[in-house]
């Protein structure tokens, strides 16, 4: 008796329901259109909101909404006539094109901290993960064989210092000497690599020392990679002549496998005493080297030249 009284107790009290009660306000046809016409891109170009926020979670200027949209589209497509119909890089300018062209949807806000475009960026570029996982997919693919055969050739490395110091003078001078630029000596330095003519590095110091630049520096740094098949061929043809354009390089010697391996441990302990700070990016470099050495762990090796530094590269490209 007591449990059928208090199941009929239970049965009597109000259930509330699980749903919301709306009063629906009936809306004119006009009225629709309007609220359908606030919700469309164009509307987001024409008439920009207060409260978007971009990448690093800082509000976005009405310019940057409307104008600055309609720019970056223009760019993008240029982008992608350079990688498809020049093939300037296609495996980098097709990935940072089609997210550039992501970032600017209006409204649906992809480049926002908790956008699409917004989670990848502090998933890997913001904290410096992408970079190293390309460079170690880089040590993977490359042989220190011709190198360690005939050291001279490291002079030859040592060359692209001297665009990253001119880089770091000229946009440091361009700040200091006149008003078009307000350069301070972090974002110079960090200019300053695109020098180097190499992406990775270029974006991994521009996330540390100049995140807000770090797309217009990954930009230019890869455009200077692509435009370098057209730059190099005249300023080689007036510095060397026909016959030693001819000769063809030849290993001066067999290196042995104790060498190639020694030789990215090596490199890596000397960083490791001299210059700690660039730890990091030399030791992924060095740890996709050295397994690419021992020849034991070949599933290993193949995964970081391909599948790893191609699905970095792909998120790299858009987040950027």
């Amino acid at each position: 008796m007591e449990v059928s009284a208090h199941t009929a107790a239970k049965t009597d009290t109000p259930q509330k329901s699980t749903y919301r009660e709306e009063n629906y306000q009936p809306m004119s046809f006009n009225e629709m259109m309007i609220n359908f016409y606030h919700t469309t891109g164009i509307s987001a170009l024409i008439e920009p909101k207060k409260g978007v926020l971009t990448s690093h979670g800082e509000p976005m200027s009405d310019f940057h909404q409307t104008w600055g949209r309609l720019i970056m589209f223009l760019v993008t497509f240029v982008l992608f006539y350079l990688a498809i119909a020049k093939g300037f890089e296609p495996l980098l300018l097709l990935p940072i094109a089609f997210g550039g062209l992501l970032a600017n949807v209006p409204i649906a806000n992809m480049a926002g901290p908790d956008g699409l475009l917004g989670i990848i960026y502090h998933m890997g570029i913001a904290n410096g993960l992408f970079p190293l996982l390309i460079f170690m997919g880089v040590g993977a693919m490359t042989d220190f064989g011709p190198l360690l055969a005939n050291p001279r050739l490291a002079l030859l490395g040592g060359a692209a210092q001297f665009g990253i110091f001119g880089t770091l003078v000229g946009a440091y001078a361009l700040s200091q000497y006149t008003t078009i630029f307000d350069f301070t000596l972090q974002q110079s330095a960090a200019i300053s690599i695109i020098g180097g003519a190499d992406g990775p590095t270029s974006i991994f110091i521009a996330s540390t020392l100049a995140p807000e630049l770090l797309g217009a520096i990954a930009v230019a740094s890869y455009s200077y990679m692509a435009l370098v098949p057209i730059i190099q061929p005249p300023i080689m043809r007036a510095l060397t002549t026909p016959e030693e354009r001819k000769i063809r390089m030849r290993t001066l010697r067999h290196v042995t496998k104790l060498e190639k391996l020694l030789f990215p441990i090596l490199v890596l302990m000397l960083i490791i005493f001299i210059l700690p700070d660039a730890a990091p990016l030399v030791g992924a470099f060095a740890l996709g080297n050295f397994f690419k050495e021992t020849g034991v762990v070949d599933r290993l090796s193949d995964t970081m030249q391909h599948a790893l530094i191609n699905i970095v590269t792909i998120f790299l490209g858009l987040a950027v």
